[in-house]
């Protein structure tokens, strides 16, 4: 009685919404073939967005890790060919891998429709002959396939309407207004995330901070929100029997963030498709102004690791805002038994400070409360509000790099029809260029409005960070000076007013200053 054979089912699909070639269908073909050799499948290879054209079987993430353990299975099973491979020599690799391996390679659906199997367990060179000349109508058909897509798809772009493919963040598929096909528009819902990312990481939020949230509160990654809009599972990556869904990451939204679709721009292979004079090809309305988009890129420009990392806050009010007036350096709120104090901490930076500083904290921030609202209180607060005005730099650093791109590729056009769509592309260029190179700069505007809140009422409002926050934009600052001995007097009667002084708006870079105090607080807390 023979062993029964042992069959691995291959399943790929390149472009996962392709509903002709699912993975559903693909499995039920498999599975029905093994069935009818009398087979067992004891396992699954299942490579989703993976195209057969870009991608050898063996650097397939989960068929090229099951082709390396070679013993766990007899057979391969493909729906058909085109699942397998796209071209001669990726068929040629794998047929020397099953004849070193002596392995049997299976489609269930071969020329006619009728199964085909290749074995390659004993030296056959009809099988060799049959497995090359259907590579290589798979590489004809490939090829085919990939003129017709890419003339289609160029055509339909340059329309401004829809060609298929994953739609940017931000925006959905809706029936074209103006003809046949679709269009892509903003999408309310993911709009509405969108906003508050973008919100959150102008407040100065990390990517990474950001990306935590997203994630505990539930919200599907680019890719899931789709599948979830189109009635599909969600992704993700299988460990064993168990499927681990895709999570937002810095580098998920960085991309989003940085990619010029916000502004309303049609994106092909990350650069934006531009019309017969140059301009960028709308998807529609716009979720980012040009303005709004270049303010978000400044910012992320200035992101570094060190920045970008998520900090503990602290519940300390003054922390930034008070120094001791022995060594300038901060003072930190310090815990003990019945309340705490604010401290210097100077022997833990490695310093020495001739006259270190102490308070009770409930003191010295009651102070400060008095001397703020005494002062600014019944002030309006106010924002500052930038107008970029209009760069053509951005948009012409852009059109050079693709004129430079596009030269580069010059040679590559080897037909008639490519080399015509490379002068299309490079005349629109130039046009675009020529027009940016005539546009004048418009300055940078700034002006202060009123937010209709008060100093007070925002005070009364907000806790410890938001008043801390308060204090710093507002510039203010006290200073400690050391007590005297024993300080009987202060336990009865308060703090030494000689000991305190109260400034505001006299320190011109207080976010600095608070980052510095954040940073010192972490290093002392090492040695408290």
């Amino acid at each position: 009685m023979t062993n029964q054979l042992r069959a691995l089912s291959a399943i790929r699909l390149s472009v996962r919404t392709d509903e002709t070639t699912s993975p559903s269908r693909q499995r039920a073909a498999n599975s029905n073939e093994a069935a009818r050799r009398g087979a067992v499948i004891v396992g699954e290879a299942e490579d989703l967005d993976v195209s057969a054209t870009k991608t050898t079987p063996f650097n397939r993430p989960e068929l090229g890790a099951w082709l390396a353990r070679p013993d766990d299975f007899d057979m391969i099973i493909w729906w058909r060919m085109d699942r397998a491979v796209r071209s001669m020599a990726d068929m040629a690799e794998l047929g020397r891998w099953a004849k070193d391996h002596g392995k049997l390679l299976v489609f269930a659906e071969g020329p006619g429709g009728s199964p085909l199997e290749l074995d390659m367990r004993t030296v056959s060179p009809v099988s060799e002959l049959i497995m090359m000349m259907l590579a290589f109508s798979a590489q004809m058909e490939a090829l085919a396939i990939k003129e017709r897509v890419t003339g289609a798809q160029a055509a339909l772009r340059t329309q401004g309407r829809y060609s298929g493919g994953l739609a940017p963040y931000g925006y959905e598929k809706i029936k074209n207004p103006d003809g046949e096909g679709f269009k892509l528009a903003p999408d309310p819902e993911a709009v509405k995330v969108l906003s508050g990312i973008i919100r959150d990481v102008l407040d100065g939020q990390s990517l990474t901070a950001v990306a935590m949230a997203l994630n505990e509160d539930g919200v599907p990654v680019p890719r899931d929100y789709q599948a979830i809009k189109a009635g599909r599972e969600p992704g993700g990556t299988r460990r064993g029997h168990k499927i681990e869904r895709f999570r937002w990451t810095a580098g998920t939204l960085s991309k989003v963030l940085r990619s010029s679709a916000l502004m309303g721009y049609r994106i092909h292979q990350g650069k934006p498709v531009r019309d017969r004079d140059g301009n960028p090809v709308l998807i529609g309305e716009p979720v980012l102004t040009r303005e709004e988009f270049s303010v978000l890129q400044d910012h992320l420009s200035t992101l570094t690791p060190q920045k970008n990392r998520t900090r503990k806050d602290t519940q300390a009010v003054l922390l930034g805002v008070a120094k001791c007036r022995g060594c300038g350096g901060n003072l930190y709120l310090s815990k003990r038994a019945g309340g705490s104090d604010y401290n210097c901490r100077a022997t833990a930076r490695g310093d020495r400070c001739p006259s270190p500083a102490g308070i009770r904290a409930d003191w010295l921030e009651k102070y400060v409360e008095e001397e703020l609202l005494a002062r600014i209180g019944g002030m309006q607060m106010t924002k500052v509000i930038t107008h970029k005005g209009y760069d053509p730099t951005p948009e012409l650093r852009e059109v050079e790099e693709e004129l430079r791109a596009l030269y580069a590729d010059k040679e590559s056009r080897k037909s008639r029809t490519g080399r015509m769509i490379w002068q299309e592309e490079v005349d629109a260029l130039e046009r675009r260029a020529e027009a940016l190179e005539a546009t004048p700069r418009t300055e940078v505007r700034t002006e202060v409005v009123e937010t209709g809140e008060t100093y007070a009422s925002f005070w009364a409002r907000h806790d410890a960070a938001g008043r801390r926050q308060l204090l710093l934009d507002a510039g203010a600052r006290v200073t400690v000076a050391k007590g005297r001995s024993g300080g009987g007097a202060e336990r009865l009667n308060g703090p030494d007013p000689a000991r305190l002084a109260f400034t505001i708006g006299m320190h011109a870079d207080p976010y600095a200053a608070a980052l510095e105090a954040v940073e010192e607080e972490e290093r002392a807390s090492r040695f408290a």
